[in-house]
């Protein structure tokens, strides 16, 4: 679907974060003069107001028969695409979109690589940007990463690189490259069930003249074996890590130590990026030397240095209590307080509790709307260590305390931030100021073209 086609039709903006904002605009440009409703919260309505003076503005969320009322619905990817006043209303005949959606409507012709994967999909987006723009190469990086697609809606660029979130895959069409980084249960709130979780993220399968997968997820491999145009990451026939090297085959070209993003999990990520350019025709070998001067993103195991005699690492992206245990092995041998909890989307915290049962941090702080259930069940596991704190700022607090000036605050949350923060980057920003560190250290660099 194109701006164009929604022309003389009723249409509303379902959301006002980043993605409605630049979805408002796109309309604005291309439909200038036609009337566009917003559906919104009511703390949003007055900025909103502000911003768009033309749009009519709507300040609670809309039920069923308010969406019926539309031709048109163009929704932010935070809200489930099966909710079920969305679903009547796509039964009296409203259609839904989105913007993703409306920029690969308007840009077919663009020469794309969309990346997604439960883990991985950002750093491995921002890896395959960083190494084409060192090759000359003119690219943008946009999508779930940071910058909404239609805010470069009249920007031109040679590749674009964009990240796609499970709520975004089914919208992507015409992309030249698919990549996959991983599949592992998440989002369960938004898709209703493992199963529709799995076949959502994969429709980018179905959405790409050509896939790139990781071939050590047995799962995802069975999943892409029918597609006529799939290439594999992670196996020995092509980029893999092995013996401390990032592998082509059998030839070794650059040592995993050196790229820049810490830990053997992005070194696979770097492993997926070099595949990539060498799929689109780049040359990757020369763009290896490059993974070295990478900035890795905040919000992933992210340093933010030391403050009042603690190190305070900043893994806000971490949404899953598998995550969360990942990141408690980087501080093996670290006297660590682990912050965790927050949004509620009833994923299962069993290993995570039988795990901490085994071997736990000197201090498990857990807070936000799912934390008295993740207490309740390490207590009732016999876990020593644990602190109740009701929001972030009481958690860093508990966890200072915890650690008596000695140690390592890491906040890894196994879960959403939207029970107090509009995102995960709003959340890891909060945390840094917490720590003691400008906000601006959780920011992430490249987004855009370049």
């Amino acid at each position: 679907m194109r701006c164009a086609d929604l022309r003389d039709k009723r249409v509303a903006v379902w959301g006002f974060g980043r993605e409605g904002r630049a979805a408002l605009a796109a309309l604005a440009r291309h439909l200038p003069g036609q009337p566009v409703t917003l559906f919104c919260s009511a703390s949003e309505a007055e900025a909103a107001r502000a911003a768009f003076p033309s749009v009519d503005v709507r300040d609670a969320a809309p039920d069923a028969h308010a969406l019926a009322a539309y031709h048109v619905v163009v929704k932010s990817p935070g809200i489930s695409a099966y909710k079920p006043e969305l679903l009547d209303a796509q039964r009296r005949g409203t259609r839904f979109t989105s913007g993703s959606a409306l920029w690969f409507g308007e840009h077919v012709d663009a020469r794309t690589i969309a990346v997604t994967g439960t883990k991985g999909k950002s750093t491995t987006s921002a890896l395959i940007a960083h190494l084409a723009r060192f090759l000359g190469v003119r690219t943008a990086l946009a999508g779930n990463i940071g910058m909404p697609m239609l805010e470069l809606d009249d920007a031109s660029a040679d590749l674009w690189v964009i990240e796609l979130s499970s709520f975004q895959t089914g919208e992507a069409m015409g992309v030249d490259l698919g990549v996959v980084t991983s599949l592992y249960e998440e989002h369960l709130d938004w898709h209703g069930t493992r199963e529709r979780y799995v076949d959502d993220k994969l429709k980018l399968l179905s959405a790409s003249a050509q896939v790139l997968v990781n071939a050590t997820q047995p799962l995802l491999l069975t999943r892409a074996l029918d597609h006529p145009g799939l290439h594999t990451f992670g196996d020995a026939s092509g980029w893999h890590v092995a013996d401390g090297w990032i592998r082509r085959g059998d030839e070794p070209v650059i040592e995993a130590s050196r790229v820049a993003a810490p830990g053997l999990h992005n070194a696979l990520n770097a492993c997926a990026a070099l595949a990539a350019l060498e799929i689109m025709g780049l040359d990757a070998r020369a763009a290896a030397p490059a993974l070295s001067t990478f900035v890795p993103l905040p919000h992933r195991l992210q340093p933010l240095g030391v403050h009042d005699g603690l190190d305070w690492v900043n893994d806000s992206i971490s949404t899953t209590p598998l995550a969360s245990l990942a990141a408690l092995e980087t501080m093996r041998g670290k006297r660590t307080a682990l912050i965790v909890g927050g949004h509620d989307r009833g994923l299962d915290w069993v290993p995570f509790v039988e795990a901490m049962r085994m071997a736990a941090p000197e201090a498990i702080v857990c807070q936000g709307a799912n934390g008295p259930r993740i207490a309740d069940a390490l207590e009732a596991a016999g876990v020593s260590g644990v602190y109740r704190a009701t929001d972030l700022p009481a958690a860093v607090a508990a966890a200072r305390a915890a650690l008596a000036g000695q140690g390592c605050v890491l906040l890894s949350p196994g879960a959403p931030s939207f029970d107090q923060f509009h995102d995960y980057t709003e959340r890891g920003k909060r945390f840094a100021e917490l720590a003691g560190f400008q906000a601006s250290t959780a920011s992430i660099q490249g987004l855009g073209i370049a």
